[in-house]
């Protein structure tokens, strides 16, 4: 590691964080229940703000820090709508034996 600098490390960091990331894209579209799938695409979102604030560090780019920070909140908010949303009153809207709405049919199924 004599030859490497911090930026190098970092990129790789970033690297592997991809690498991550399209196992979580295959995990958001396979998922077996719908539990799985939003979960993914959480982990995801989470993914894509740890990728955008190593970049930030590695390339001494301050803007990516801030990019991150309103990506962090959005995917924040879209997991507290989608939560809000598959349960409903403390029961789930549906489960594996029954059909979610035909609208999201497409994205569960």
């Amino acid at each position: 590691m004599a030859g490497t600098t911090v930026s190098e490390v970092l990129l790789g960091a970033v690297a592997v964080f991809v690498v991550l990331a399209v196992g979580m894209f295959y995990r958001a579209i396979r998922g077996p229940t719908v539990q799985d799938r939003v979960l993914a695409v959480n982990v995801l979102g989470t993914n894509t703000v740890i990728i955008l604030a190593v970049l930030a560090a590695a390339l001494s780019e301050p803007a990516f820090l801030d990019i991150a920070l309103v990506y962090a909140l959005l995917n924040f908010l879209v997991s507290i709508a989608v939560s809000k949303f598959t349960v409903e009153r403390g029961g789930v809207l549906w489960t594996t034996r029954s059909s979610p709405p035909g609208w999201l049919r497409w994205w569960c199924w």
